[in-house]
């Protein structure tokens, strides 16, 4: 059975709902999730898996978390290309553009990322926990 590593943080717990609904997707499309939290995952776990999911929320400008998240996903950045990814988070004010450099980002490193990420404003609602679901059946079936 394929794998999928689903790595995220969350301060609010707004993140990790939408991590959790996520991995109902990608088990719903017969795959088997393994969630993990940012500080849990490491750089050398990135040869495990060929479809990974990343969640953060945005803080501080519109950025990573900076002392979990974002040192983590630097280490793996090195381990991204060909890699087919998604990307989830929740925010509380702008209009998401910590998402936007974080897609970008994402494909510069030479990521294929399987769909438009997934954000929400405050915690998520019917419609974005259903589009996480979707989300994580894509990042399944890639």
């Amino acid at each position: 059975m394929k794998e999928i590593a689903v790595v995220y943080w969350s301060g609010s717990g707004n993140t990790e709902q939408m991590a959790h609904d996520l991995c109902r997707g990608i088990e719903d499309a017969g795959c088997l999730p393994r969630l993990y939290r940012a500080a849990e995952f490491q750089e050398t776990m990135m040869a495990q898996y060929e479809n990974i999911a990343f969640g953060c929320p945005a803080m501080g400008f519109e950025e990573l978390e900076p002392s979990e998240f974002e040192p983590m996903f630097q280490a793996v950045e090195p381990y991204l290309p060909g890699k087919k990814v998604a990307l989830f988070g929740s925010y509380g004010w702008g209009e998401g553009q910590w998402m936007e450099d974080w897609a970008a980002a994402v494909q510069k490193d030479g990521a294929v990322l399987v769909d438009r990420p997934v954000i929400s404003c405050e915690e998520p609602g019917e419609e974005e926990r259903i589009e996480c679901e979707t989300l994580g059946a894509t990042l399944a079936l890639a």
